[in-house]
């Protein structure tokens, strides 16, 4: 089982109540059930208000490395990350749990 970790942060001048920022987070919700290679998916918005914080995060899990690349190249994945690469910056750590 490989966990998938992906963490986002919001471009400078860019808030979260801005309606192309809901339309991204509201993609990423909506996506757990779509990617059948994903055995779990949750995703929300930072409730810390540490300077160092990430804005958004994902945490989900795949069954192996082939699952992974189905989900990296599934058509809604790419559609969510094409829409976020507009306003923010994300860090990724894929790790086997």
């Amino acid at each position: 089982m490989i966990r998938h970790l992906v963490l986002f942060k919001l471009n400078e001048g860019v808030g979260r109540d801005e309606p192309r920022v809901a339309e991204g987070a509201r993609l990423f919700r909506e996506l757990g059930p779509l990617v059948p290679a994903l055995e779990s998916w949750e995703c929300g918005w930072n409730i810390s208000d540490r300077p160092i914080a990430y804005d958004f995060a994902i945490n989900s899990s795949v069954a192996d490395a082939d699952a992974l690349k189905a989900y990296a190249e599934h058509p809604a994945h790419r559609a969510a990350v094409a829409h976020w690469a507009e306003y923010a910056t994300w860090v990724v750590a894929d790790f086997e749990i």
